[in-house]
């Protein structure tokens, strides 16, 4: 992800690998034009003033249309995403990190140190490269892992019900979203906002908008029969953002 400092165009996203059998379609895709973000931008500055919900539709539309050339090339663009997102669903419900070792010897290892046990499962889910992508990605599995201990404060990691581990992955591909759409714009939101404080409100209400509308992605396509007892949780988690990208870009028509 490039700094929104640069207009022209960055290169796709590291797809983040993922297991043999559980590909999404990642394939180059066009790079979109030079200025991408300036219609994102002039509406995103209108919401970090004024708080418009109708600003940040459009900033969102403009972000996703022209910034990354439309709802389908984005999708694309957000493959590693939802093989992070299949490779989290795993490890919570095998119980196994990636190097084979037992996540509830670690929890027990680690006593009371949950930040340990949260940077194992990061570490497992989505290594370090030493890209903004791979860190973006990583926050993003650990805050999906402290939303789920907020909302399930009894909550066992080894042993997390189907409810919880949907939640965790949800929660991980709509941050993710969110962290990319940091990288590119957050700079304009804390430029443009009257003050800090409120620039950081601006930043959590878009925050909080994004995994709404992710979760209602989610929701929509295991409606239409893509549960993930039936499909794998990377093509699941593909559909999601691919229908959430498709609702942001209607924001501009």
């Amino acid at each position: 992800m490039g700094s929104e400092d640069a207009d022209a165009p960055a290169a796709p996203p590291s797809t983040g690998g993922g297991d043999s059998e559980e590909k999404v379609d990642t394939e180059v895709t066009p790079l979109a034009p030079s200025g991408r973000f300036r219609g994102a931008r002039r509406s995103l500055g209108a919401y970090a003033r004024t708080g418009d919900t109708r600003d940040l539709r459009r900033a969102l539309g403009h972000y996703v249309r022209v910034g990354y050339g439309g709802s389908g090339t984005m999708a694309r663009r957000l493959g590693g995403t939802a093989s992070v997102a299949n490779r989290l669903g795993g490890v919570l419900q095998s119980g196994k990190m990636a190097d084979g070792t037992d996540l509830r010897d670690a929890i027990l290892a680690n006593g009371s140190d949950v930040n340990v046990v949260l940077d194992a499962i990061a570490d497992s889910a989505s290594p370090m490269d030493g890209t903004q992508d791979k860190e973006s990605s990583r926050r993003a599995v650990r805050d999906s892992l402290s939303d789920l201990l907020v909302k399930y404060p009894d909550a066992d990691l080894a042993a997390l019900s189907d409810e919880q581990r949907q939640f965790v992955v949800e929660r991980y591909a709509a941050l993710d979203v969110y962290g990319r759409f940091c990288l590119d714009l957050q700079k304009t939101v804390m430029e443009k906002a009257t003050d800090a404080a409120i620039g950081l409100r601006r930043l959590k209400s878009i925050r909080e908008f994004v995994v709404q509308q992710v979760a209602a992605a989610f929701k929509a396509v295991r409606q239409r029969g893509a549960a993930p007892t039936s499909r794998s949780i990377a093509r699941l988690t593909h559909e999601a953002l691919r229908e959430t990208m498709a609702v942001f870009e209607e924001y501009t028509t």
